[in-house]
């Protein structure tokens, strides 16, 4: 009596919710023993370095797309920057069409074989011929054939055959500057929208002292370079240099017909391709028509 006694107490002791929950406990772990049974055991993991690649058709789409934006973006960045360093060397150290110096000998004279009546010019500078619309740098102490302007920036005159390369340039230059603006704003409204210091690892007020110094450097050299190009494909498209232009000369060279393209193929080559983009390849003349020179 008293043995049986004890179980009815405990049983009484027990609470209604776990009176319940032993039987869902049982059920559940029931059904569970029966679906294992009809799993398929796992291949086995050859290691940790194992690679992981889920085969979804979206997920791979977007990774690609997300590889090609950051590659674009660093070859905008770096890209260009190279191309404006490649086209600076270029216009730096090639010769931008500099007159034999000392030519202005009578042998020389002779070997043109002039007509009678014919007037050559000498430069008293740099003691040589002076070709048609050529004109003596001071800072080259050389006479430069189609002489546009002596540029500081490139350590050089801007002639007859580094044009090209000045344009270019400029037109990096004003590229890189656009796009320096473009990341100065994008990030200065990423940094007010959130908290500075997740945007940078520089103090809130270095970091707008920093960004308004991007964007006036920018700015500065995106209206320079700007202004640089457009006067440059302006003279180029006129074919009138700078020199010409300032000194207001008279024109002595016979005009072209179709001037606009027939001057860009002079100082870009011919035919028109992607290599007028290039600061590497060296302009292509082909048929258009050089300039002759009158001594």
């Amino acid at each position: 009596m008293q043995a049986q006694a004890q179980p009815q107490a405990a049983s009484r002791r027990m609470s209604p919710a776990q009176r319940t929950r032993r039987p869902g406990i049982a059920e559940a772990s029931w059904l569970h023993t029966r679906e294992a049974s009809t799993c398929v055991p796992p291949p086995p993991r050859s290691g940790a370095g194992t690679m992981w690649f889920i085969r979804d058709g979206c997920g791979i789409t977007c990774a690609v797309i997300t590889w090609f934006l950051v590659l674009y973006a660093e070859f905008v960045v770096v890209g260009l920057a190279f191309l404006a360093l490649a086209s600076h060397a270029k216009a730096m150290c090639t010769d931008p069409g500099a007159v034999p110096k000392g030519n202005a000998t009578k042998e020389f004279i002779e070997s043109l074989q002039l007509k009678p009546g014919q007037v050559v010019y000498k430069c008293p500078k740099c003691c040589s011929i002076k070709p048609d619309r050529a004109h003596h740098c001071s800072v080259c102490k050389r006479c430069i054939k189609k002489m546009d302007h002596h540029c500081p920036w490139v350590n050089n005159c801007v002639g007859e055959n580094n044009q090209k390369y000045f344009v270019l340039f400029t037109m990096y230059i004003a590229l890189i500057s656009f796009h320096a603006l473009l990341m100065a704003a994008f990030h200065f409204v990423f940094c007010f929208e959130e908290d500075w210091k997740k945007c940078s690892s520089f103090s809130p007020p270095a970091t707008v002292v920093l960004l308004i110094l991007l964007c006036f450097e920018g700015l500065l050299f995106l209206i320079f370079t700007a202004v640089m190009f457009g006067t440059q494909v302006h003279s180029i498209c006129s074919d009138e240099t700078g020199i010409e232009q300032l000194k207001k000369e008279e024109r002595r060279w016979a005009k072209r017909s179709k001037w606009t393209w027939m001057n860009m193929k002079v100082v870009f080559g011919h035919p028109f391709s992607i290599a007028w983009l290039s600061p590497f390849a060296s302009p292509d003349h082909g048929k258009a028509d050089l300039y002759q020179y009158i001594v």
